[in-house]
């Protein structure tokens, strides 16, 4: 496909995928036609084809032969939340609560095989991104970016390809709170003194010690992102109740 045509793609799926969850379509709904949402969206229905095609593939909507268009009747793909995420479409606060629950059984288990399989050349790139990340908590930046990319790495360096794009989806559905959460220099200060206790551990091949000290910086996660989803992903200014680190 030319690079012109994906990106036409990608943008009609931007479109499409608002216009059907702001219409608040229930599962098993009958949605527009292909011929009534080309008209609409001034495209061809070559092009919705497509795009429904995609939408399809993520568990968003269902196509019934001789039938038409309809919301899925079963829950959306994990991609397909990530999908949402980018396109400021609400992700339910339950939705939230469970990606962080899986987040936290994927990392503890990750850092553990990270300890046994991480190359020198992942060890090297844990440094590498610690080192970015101090010069930030010096300077008092937000550290968003660099946390993301510890955390990615030491999934990484489990030499597991599917283990890696499974986490990045929480990364991609929470973008937006992460940078909030590291507005205040505290939290970026603590997150990376325990990264660095978590890169003395899987350069030690310590995996229960990486795995202890995984659990910990992940505590009381969960009630933060219930926290912000509840005022509105507002900023908070003070710990929220049951934060009892500057974890994220």
């Amino acid at each position: 496909m030319r690079a012109g045509a994906a990106r036409d793609g990608r943008d009609l799926v931007g479109r499409l995928v608002p216009f059907l969850m702001l219409r608040r379509y229930e599962p098993g709904e009958r949605v527009p036609s292909e011929r009534d949402l080309a008209e609409r969206f001034q495209v061809s229905r070559g092009q919705i084809r497509e795009a429904l095609a995609y939408l399809e593939a993520l568990r968003i909507i269902e196509r019934r032969a001789k039938s038409g268009i309809y919301m899925a009747g079963e829950p959306a793909s994990v991609e397909a939340l990530a999908l949402y995420a980018q396109l400021g479409v609400q992700i339910s606060a339950e939705e939230i609560h469970q990606s962080v629950e899986m987040r936290r059984i994927h990392e503890i288990a990750a850092i553990r095989m990270a300890s046994e399989r991480a190359t020198p050349e992942n060890l090297a790139r844990l440094r590498e991104i610690l080192a970015e990340e101090e010069a930030l908590v010096r300077d008092r930046q937000p550290i968003a970016t660099c946390d993301r990319l510890f955390h990615s790495e030491i999934v990484k360096a489990t030499q597991n390809g599917v283990f890696f794009r499974i986490i990045n989806v929480f990364y991609t559905m929470t973008a937006q709170q992460r940078e909030l959460y590291f507005r205040r220099p505290d939290r970026g200060r603590m997150s990376h003194a325990e990264h660095l206790e978590m890169l003395a551990a899987i350069e030690r091949r310590d995996a229960a010690e990486a795995a202890r000290l995984m659990e910990a910086h992940l505590q009381g996660v969960d009630s933060y992102w219930h926290g912000l989803i509840e005022q509105g992903d507002a900023a908070p200014t003070e710990a929220l109740p049951g934060e009892r680190t500057a974890r994220a």
